[in-house]
């Protein structure tokens, strides 16, 4: 009887392996992005374009592990370097555990992302530049129209 060998390396690998770890593509977080292109969240919680760094940044600071890898996401159309990058992150301990209690789904962790990422500093500065200069520009350029006569 020949005896079975499992090629899968999702079975032998415990919860602190990177293999085991939850994928996050910034496409996944986008709003500029349809969900056929990619977009796991809704549009009004989904972030303008996402970085890999932002995303790591906001993982570390809730206390999850989390490591940047350069790999393209399969549905980006783009084939530059602005959109390469997926970050890889840790819920759960080899216990079987989670790292933090208030993650525990892949779905918690979008959501947790979405909300924190317009919160950073980085944005903070990108928010305020846009909103003053689209306001002021229209009502200069309009002119006013005269009685006919």
């Amino acid at each position: 009887m020949a005896m079975e060998v499992s090629i899968n390396p999702y079975e032998s690998a415990s919860m602190e392996d990177k293999i085991r770890w939850v994928i996050v593509y910034p496409a996944y977080l986008d709003a500029k992005k349809t969900q056929v292109e990619g977009r796991r969240i809704a549009k009004h919680k989904a972030v303008d374009v996402p970085q890999c760094s932002e995303i790591k940044d906001v993982c570390i600071s809730q206390g999850l592990n989390a490591e940047i890898e350069s790999k393209q996401y399969p549905r980006e159309p783009a084939r530059d370097n602005l959109h390469t990058g997926r970050v890889r992150v840790q819920l759960r301990k080899g216990d079987g555990s989670f790292v933090v209690p208030e993650i525990t789904s892949r779905k918690d962790l979008y959501n947790k992302l979405c909300e924190l990422i317009p919160k950073l500093k980085t944005r903070q500065g990108r928010g305020a530049e846009g909103g003053g200069t689209s306001g002021g520009g229209g009502t200069g350029s309009k002119k006013k129209k005269g009685k006919r006569r």
